[in-house]
Protein backbone atom coordinates (compact mmCIF):
# COMPACT_ATOMS: atom_id res chain seq x y z
CA UNK A 1 0.00 0.00 0.00
CA UNK A 2 1.13 3.53 -0.73
CA UNK A 3 0.66 6.42 1.68
CA UNK A 4 -0.79 9.76 0.66
CA UNK A 5 -0.79 12.75 3.01
CA UNK A 6 -3.19 15.58 2.26
CA UNK A 7 -1.99 18.72 4.02
CA UNK A 8 -4.17 21.72 4.81
CA UNK A 9 -2.34 24.98 4.19
CA UNK A 10 -1.11 27.12 7.09
CA UNK A 11 -3.42 29.88 8.25
CA UNK A 12 -4.29 32.38 5.56
CA UNK A 13 -5.18 36.06 5.99
CA UNK A 14 -8.91 35.98 6.65
CA UNK A 15 -10.77 39.32 6.41
CA UNK A 16 -7.91 41.08 4.65
CA UNK A 17 -7.65 42.29 1.05
CA UNK A 18 -5.69 39.17 0.07
CA UNK A 19 -6.88 36.03 1.87
CA UNK A 20 -4.44 33.89 -0.13
CA UNK A 21 -1.41 35.27 1.71
CA UNK A 22 -0.28 33.18 4.67
CA UNK A 23 -0.65 34.94 7.98
CA UNK A 24 2.94 35.82 8.87
CA UNK A 25 2.79 34.62 12.51
CA UNK A 26 1.31 31.32 11.31
CA UNK A 27 4.10 30.43 8.89
CA UNK A 28 5.46 28.63 11.95
CA UNK A 29 2.69 26.04 11.50
CA UNK A 30 4.21 24.87 8.22
CA UNK A 31 7.81 25.00 9.43
CA UNK A 32 6.90 22.85 12.44
CA UNK A 33 5.27 20.30 10.14
CA UNK A 34 8.44 20.07 8.05
CA UNK A 35 10.58 19.69 11.16
CA UNK A 36 8.23 17.02 12.52
CA UNK A 37 8.36 14.90 9.37
CA UNK A 38 12.11 15.37 8.86
CA UNK A 39 12.81 14.35 12.46
CA UNK A 40 10.77 11.17 11.93
CA UNK A 41 12.56 10.29 8.70
CA UNK A 42 9.46 10.55 6.53
CA UNK A 43 10.86 10.38 2.99
CA UNK A 44 8.51 11.53 0.24
CA UNK A 45 8.69 10.14 -3.27
CA UNK A 46 6.35 12.74 -4.79
CA UNK A 47 4.86 16.05 -3.72
CA UNK A 48 2.06 18.03 -5.30
CA UNK A 49 0.51 21.39 -4.50
CA UNK A 50 -2.69 23.15 -5.37
CA UNK A 51 -2.25 26.36 -7.36
CA UNK A 52 -3.08 28.89 -4.64
CA UNK A 53 -0.26 30.90 -3.08
CA UNK A 54 -1.16 29.57 0.39
CA UNK A 55 -0.76 25.99 -0.91
CA UNK A 56 2.57 26.65 -2.58
CA UNK A 57 3.95 28.72 0.28
CA UNK A 58 3.07 26.02 2.81
CA UNK A 59 4.85 23.42 0.66
CA UNK A 60 7.87 25.73 0.38
CA UNK A 61 8.11 26.22 4.15
CA UNK A 62 7.94 22.45 4.70
CA UNK A 63 10.62 21.97 2.05
CA UNK A 64 12.84 24.60 3.70
CA UNK A 65 12.58 22.76 7.03
CA UNK A 66 13.67 19.53 5.31
CA UNK A 67 16.68 21.19 3.73
CA UNK A 68 17.63 22.78 7.03
CA UNK A 69 17.61 19.28 8.54
CA UNK A 70 19.93 18.10 5.77
CA UNK A 71 17.26 16.12 3.91
CA UNK A 72 15.88 16.30 0.40
CA UNK A 73 12.27 17.19 -0.37
CA UNK A 74 10.87 16.62 -3.88
CA UNK A 75 9.99 19.81 -5.78
CA UNK A 76 6.18 20.02 -5.86
CA UNK A 77 4.26 19.75 -9.09
CA UNK A 78 1.25 22.09 -9.34
CA UNK A 79 -2.22 20.73 -10.05
CA UNK A 80 -5.19 23.06 -10.50
CA UNK A 81 -7.54 20.25 -9.52
CA UNK A 82 -6.56 20.71 -5.87
CA UNK A 83 -7.68 24.33 -5.66
CA UNK A 84 -10.41 25.19 -3.12
CA UNK A 85 -14.07 25.67 -4.03
CA UNK A 86 -14.99 29.24 -4.96
CA UNK A 87 -16.44 30.26 -1.63
CA UNK A 88 -15.84 33.99 -2.05
CA UNK A 89 -17.74 34.00 -5.35
CA UNK A 90 -20.61 32.04 -3.80
CA UNK A 91 -20.86 34.51 -0.93
CA UNK A 92 -20.53 37.74 -2.91
CA UNK A 93 -23.04 36.76 -5.61
CA UNK A 94 -25.61 35.20 -3.28
CA UNK A 95 -25.55 37.59 -0.36
CA UNK A 96 -27.68 40.48 -1.73
CA UNK A 97 -30.66 38.25 -2.49
CA UNK A 98 -30.25 36.29 0.76
CA UNK A 99 -30.21 39.50 2.78
CA UNK A 100 -33.48 40.48 1.15
CA UNK A 101 -35.23 37.15 1.63
CA UNK A 102 -33.59 35.07 4.38
CA UNK A 103 -33.99 36.11 8.02
CA UNK A 104 -31.24 33.80 9.30
CA UNK A 105 -28.71 35.29 6.88
CA UNK A 106 -29.80 38.84 7.75
CA UNK A 107 -29.25 38.11 11.45
CA UNK A 108 -25.79 36.67 10.86
CA UNK A 109 -24.83 39.52 8.58
CA UNK A 110 -26.06 42.04 11.17
CA UNK A 111 -23.95 40.32 13.83
CA UNK A 112 -20.92 40.60 11.54
CA UNK A 113 -21.56 44.28 10.86
CA UNK A 114 -21.87 45.07 14.58
CA UNK A 115 -18.82 43.06 15.70
CA UNK A 116 -16.99 44.96 18.42
CA UNK A 117 -13.50 43.50 17.83
CA UNK A 118 -11.48 41.37 15.43
CA UNK A 119 -12.16 38.13 17.30
CA UNK A 120 -15.92 38.66 17.16
CA UNK A 121 -15.71 39.78 13.53
CA UNK A 122 -13.86 36.62 12.54
CA UNK A 123 -16.31 34.38 14.42
CA UNK A 124 -19.37 36.11 12.96
CA UNK A 125 -17.96 36.01 9.45
CA UNK A 126 -17.34 32.28 9.76
CA UNK A 127 -20.94 31.70 10.90
CA UNK A 128 -22.27 33.68 7.96
CA UNK A 129 -19.91 32.05 5.47
CA UNK A 130 -20.68 28.52 6.66
CA UNK A 131 -24.44 29.14 6.48
CA UNK A 132 -24.25 30.42 2.90
CA UNK A 133 -21.90 27.66 1.72
CA UNK A 134 -24.13 25.01 3.31
CA UNK A 135 -27.08 26.36 1.31
CA UNK A 136 -24.99 26.24 -1.85
CA UNK A 137 -23.90 22.64 -1.25
CA UNK A 138 -27.49 21.54 -0.64
CA UNK A 139 -28.69 23.24 -3.85
CA UNK A 140 -30.61 26.02 -2.13
CA UNK A 141 -28.67 28.65 -4.08
CA UNK A 142 -26.91 28.41 -7.44
CA UNK A 143 -24.68 31.42 -8.12
CA UNK A 144 -23.70 31.62 -11.77
CA UNK A 145 -20.20 32.93 -11.11
CA UNK A 146 -19.12 29.93 -9.02
CA UNK A 147 -18.24 26.39 -9.99
CA UNK A 148 -21.10 24.16 -8.72
CA UNK A 149 -20.38 21.92 -5.73
CA UNK A 150 -20.84 18.77 -7.80
CA UNK A 151 -18.34 20.02 -10.40
CA UNK A 152 -15.89 20.95 -7.64
CA UNK A 153 -16.03 17.41 -6.23
CA UNK A 154 -15.62 15.90 -9.69
CA UNK A 155 -12.59 18.14 -10.30
CA UNK A 156 -10.85 17.09 -7.10
CA UNK A 157 -11.56 13.43 -7.79
CA UNK A 158 -10.09 13.77 -11.28
CA UNK A 159 -6.98 15.22 -9.72
CA UNK A 160 -6.73 12.41 -7.19
CA UNK A 161 -7.20 9.76 -9.88
CA UNK A 162 -4.56 11.35 -12.10
CA UNK A 163 -2.14 11.60 -9.19
CA UNK A 164 -2.68 8.06 -7.93
CA UNK A 165 -2.40 6.40 -11.34
CA UNK A 166 1.20 7.63 -11.56
CA UNK A 167 2.16 6.12 -8.21
CA UNK A 168 4.76 3.45 -7.58
CA UNK A 169 4.19 0.54 -5.24
CA UNK A 170 4.66 1.53 -1.62
CA UNK A 171 5.42 5.18 -2.33
CA UNK A 172 4.88 8.04 0.12
CA UNK A 173 3.37 11.20 -1.33
CA UNK A 174 1.95 14.52 -0.16
CA UNK A 175 -0.52 17.01 -1.59
CA UNK A 176 -0.74 20.54 -0.18
CA UNK A 177 -4.26 21.87 -0.55
CA UNK A 178 -7.30 23.27 1.28
CA UNK A 179 -10.07 21.93 3.49
CA UNK A 180 -12.52 21.38 0.64
CA UNK A 181 -10.37 18.95 -1.37
CA UNK A 182 -9.48 17.13 1.86
CA UNK A 183 -13.19 16.71 2.53
CA UNK A 184 -13.67 15.31 -0.98
CA UNK A 185 -10.82 12.83 -0.42
CA UNK A 186 -12.46 11.65 2.81
CA UNK A 187 -15.73 11.28 0.89
CA UNK A 188 -13.88 9.21 -1.73
CA UNK A 189 -12.76 6.85 1.04
CA UNK A 190 -15.94 6.78 3.15
CA UNK A 191 -18.79 7.67 0.73
CA UNK A 192 -20.26 10.59 2.66
CA UNK A 193 -23.23 12.81 1.91
CA UNK A 194 -22.57 16.27 0.50
CA UNK A 195 -23.29 17.98 3.83
CA UNK A 196 -21.07 15.54 5.73
CA UNK A 197 -18.30 16.14 3.21
CA UNK A 198 -18.64 19.87 3.89
CA UNK A 199 -18.55 19.29 7.67
CA UNK A 200 -15.31 17.34 7.23
CA UNK A 201 -13.89 20.23 5.20
CA UNK A 202 -14.66 22.68 8.03
CA UNK A 203 -12.88 20.46 10.58
CA UNK A 204 -9.39 20.42 9.04
CA UNK A 205 -7.03 22.58 11.09
CA UNK A 206 -4.42 24.70 9.38
CA UNK A 207 -1.24 22.69 8.69
CA UNK A 208 -2.88 19.45 9.78
CA UNK A 209 -2.52 16.34 7.66
CA UNK A 210 -4.76 13.40 6.82
CA UNK A 211 -3.29 10.07 5.77
CA UNK A 212 -4.75 7.75 3.14
CA UNK A 213 -3.58 4.27 2.20
CA UNK A 214 -3.96 3.32 -1.43
CA UNK A 215 -3.29 0.61 -3.97
CA UNK A 216 -4.55 -0.04 -7.48
CA UNK A 217 -8.08 -0.77 -6.27
CA UNK A 218 -8.23 0.74 -2.77
CA UNK A 219 -8.32 4.20 -1.23
CA UNK A 220 -8.66 4.08 2.54
CA UNK A 221 -8.65 6.74 5.25
CA UNK A 222 -6.00 5.96 7.87
CA UNK A 223 -6.06 9.17 9.94
CA UNK A 224 -7.78 12.54 9.72
CA UNK A 225 -6.86 16.08 10.84
CA UNK A 226 -3.63 15.12 12.62
CA UNK A 227 -1.48 17.91 14.11
CA UNK A 228 1.09 16.55 16.63
CA UNK A 229 3.55 19.24 15.53
CA UNK A 230 1.29 22.06 16.75
CA UNK A 231 2.01 22.15 20.46
CA UNK A 232 0.92 25.72 21.17
CA UNK A 233 -2.71 26.69 21.63
CA UNK A 234 -2.21 29.82 19.52
CA UNK A 235 -1.28 27.65 16.51
CA UNK A 236 -4.54 25.68 16.52
CA UNK A 237 -6.54 27.52 13.85
CA UNK A 238 -9.22 26.63 11.31
CA UNK A 239 -9.11 29.45 8.75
Amino acid sequence: MGRLYLVRHAQASLLTQDYDQLSAPREKQARLLGEYWAHRNVVFNRVCSGPALRHRHTAQLVSDAYRKAGRDFPPPTIADEFDEFQGEAVLSESLPELLANNRKIRERHSALESSSNDVAKRANFERLFEAVISMWVSGGIAPRAAEPWRDFCARVNRGLSAFLVKSCKGEIAAIFTSGGPIGVAVDRALHLSAQDTLRVAWMSRNSSFSEFLFSEDRFTLSSFNVFPHLDEESLLTYR
